[in-house]
């Protein structure tokens, strides 16, 4: 039996859209990644811009570009154990909270044949974001990995 995923359940098993270190190829998808996953692909997030962080990139809502990165799904039982695990690597507390790095929110990603996939996702927080947009350093084209 397939589960019913509703758009807004904070649990939904949902792949995940990854941009910066936790691609494939990078330190974090090592440390967190590594043996959780049943697939791995390429896609971009349509409607966000990149920023550079220390160390790693912020996702940021803007319509007209887009971010690169990988669609990648959970292994069959690994969800709960990951979802969990990026949640806390991203410092992401639940919706809304103020002490959020990341806010974790639904979105859909591109695939190369153009299919939408919707995917978990890990954008600045809206007051991160606004530092960004008005000082931060964009990455051009939106590739953390062609930086």
């Amino acid at each position: 039996m397939t589960p019913v995923v509703r758009p807004n359940d904070p649990g939904a098993p949902l792949p995940f859209f990854v941009y910066g270190t936790l691609r494939p190829g990078e330190v974090n998808h090592a440390l967190f990644l590594r043996g959780r996953t049943a697939s791995e692909e390429p896609a971009r997030l349509p409607d966000t811009a990149l920023y550079d962080g220390p160390g790693y990139p912020f996702a940021v809502e803007r319509p007209g570009s887009f971010v690169a990165g990988a669609l990648v799904t959970a292994a069959p039982g690994a969800f709960p154990e990951l979802l969990a695990a990026l949640d806390l690597l991203e410092e992401y507390g639940g919706p809304g909270r103020p002490g959020n790095v990341y806010d974790r929110t639904a979105r859909e990603a591109l695939r190369p044949d153009g299919t939408r996939v919707r995917a978990w996702v890990y954008l600045a927080s809206p007051l991160l974001a606004r530092e960004l947009r008005r000082s931060g350093t964009e990455i051009p084209g939106g590739d953390w990995l062609a930086r």
